[in-house]
């Protein structure tokens, strides 16, 4: 049977399958629902909240912003911020290593990250002084894994230098 005729049959045995009107939605639309968040590390969660009106994460894609009801979808994140804006107007912000942000249909946002604080627990003068050290390594005759290593430190540090200024 050719893939037309296999699709005519289709169609013949469930019409109303196909006849139902598909619901479209505009981009980014703002609803009065609230966001269900998730932030999660391997070892624990650092926070979590029903009263969520919007979440601004570092995706690879580019920051992005996600509100209630928002197409289901899953980001790579990248080194960054992630901005948790609730219901009573107050912001949290954290910095996350990287990981996946997973959007679920029924306005659930799960964030899950191999490391990530809040924003406050970093110090302006402690993160320049990793960088010097990791600048260090990685422009010396280490071994070569040192060197990679010190260059994705170098990465994650002067994005999140940038995020304290």
């Amino acid at each position: 049977m050719s893939s037309l005729r296999f699709a005519r049959a289709a169609l013949r045995a469930r019409p109303a399958a196909f006849g139902a009107p598909f619901q479209r939605r505009g981009y980014a639309e703002a609803v009065s629902d609230k966001l269900k968040l998730s932030l999660v590390l391997p070892h624990q969660t650092i926070f979590q909240s029903t009263g969520v009106v919007q979440v601004n994460i570092p995706a690879e894609s580019g920051e992005m912003g996600v509100l209630a009801n928002h197409v289901p979808s899953i980001e790579q994140l990248k080194p960054g911020l992630v901005e948790v804006i609730e219901e009573s107007g107050a912001n949290k912000k954290f910095f996350l290593s990287g990981g996946f942000a997973v959007v679920q249909p029924n306005s659930q946002l799960s964030v899950n990250a191999v490391e990530g604080f809040p924003l406050e627990d970093f110090s302006a003068d402690a993160v320049k002084n990793q960088i010097a050290e990791a600048q260090k390594i990685a422009g010396g005759n280490g071994s070569e894994q040192d060197i990679a290593e010190a260059k994705i430190e170098l990465e994650v540090l002067e994005t999140l230098q940038a995020v304290l200024k």
